[in-house]
């Protein structure tokens, strides 16, 4: 019987259970992959304690994963056993050995990716790629501000920024994670703890600001987002890692210059099938160039899904993270 780690109410990590569950068929337009590595996000810890709630309980955590299609139900004609597929966008359930998802968010990995750096990138990847493309186009010659550069979104992001033609500002938490930006495509790295980040970034810019900031920490940093942005500049808030953004008010972008913000999220844009694959074979064709390298650096067994999320929660981790069923 595979194994699955299980949600029964929201609370801290010691609520996942590692437990046997029923091997699932595959309904109408699902299709069952025997993992092979499963990716783990921020948001799974935003579901597990209840921040954003679960259409049901019990429910498995879990988003993102790669590997080999053993099932498939009525009218998939796309994928058939013995396929490899990554998945970056289920609503869960991948925190499991073999789990059923739909179809739909299934993409196949191509020859020369690995199932586990497939999976360690899909959601990641695919935020990336929503963000640089389609929430602001960034085009050379930008210069862009990302806040918390040296987490498993900022690497990929800053070296897809830098090979677009951007100067890529960063901010990190250590001269550690600093170190790690700018061997990924940062420009200039802010210490956030030690520095005033917008006024770095006039600095840098010679007191104009930057277009766009791109901004998964929430809270903490909103003000200095917005300080950092030049008039009529994009706040892409895409994250709460500190905390959700509450009660904005927008009396504050216009003295800043009549300022937007926008709060996407990759589910919008990855419910249309042909974004989706079109998302993903550009983000398939930046890693299999070279131009973005993805950085597992920590797998864990499936089995040790509470210690992986103190480890993310407590910031002790950089880049992608990967368990292993």
């Amino acid at each position: 019987m595979p194994k699955a780690i299980r949600v029964y109410e929201y609370g801290g990590p010691e609520v996942m259970r590692f437990e046997d569950v029923p091997l699932a068929e595959p309904g109408p337009g699902q299709i069952r992959v025997k993992q092979a590595a499963i990716g783990v996000n921020f948001i799974d810890i935003y579901f597990r304690t209840g921040a954003y709630k679960s259409p049901h309980m019990p429910y498995t955590p879990g988003k993102e994963g790669a590997g080999t299609v053993t099932a498939v139900g009525e009218g998939v004609s796309q994928f058939k056993p013995g396929d490899r597929v990554a998945y970056g966008s289920v609503a869960d359930g991948c925190y499991a050995e073999e789990p059923v998802i739909p179809a739909s968010a299934a993409v196949p990995i191509p020859d020369g990716v690995d199932e586990k750096t497939a999976a360690a990138m899909m959601l990641k990847g695919l935020t990336v790629e929503y963000l640089l493309h389609r929430t602001y186009a960034v085009k050379p010659g930008d210069t862009i501000l990302w806040q918390a550069a040296a987490g498993g979104v900022g690497l990929i992001a800053c070296q897809w920024a830098k090979h677009l033609g951007a100067t890529v500002i960063g901010t990190a938490g250590s001269p550690e994670k600093a170190e790690l930006a700018k061997r990924n495509g940062c420009d200039h790295v802010i210490l956030y703890r030690e520095e005033d980040v917008a006024k770095r970034v006039r600095e840098i810019t010679g007191g104009k600001g930057v277009p766009v900031v791109y901004d998964g920490v929430g809270q903490a940093t909103l003000m200095g987002s917005l300080d950092s942005l030049a008039p009529l500049g994009l706040l892409a808030s895409f994250g709460s890692a500190s905390g959700a953004i509450t009660g904005l008010d927008l009396g504050l972008l216009a003295p800043r210059g009549s300022l937007y913000v926008t709060r996407p999220t990759l589910a919008t844009f990855s419910s249309n099938r042909a974004t989706l694959e079109e998302a993903a074979a550009r983000l398939f064709k930046v890693v299999g160039d070279g131009a973005v390298k993805i950085a597992v650096n920590a797998t864990y067994p499936l089995a040790e899904a509470q210690q992986v999320h103190r480890d993310l929660a407590g910031r002790e981790t950089t880049g992608s993270i990967v368990m292993l069923p």
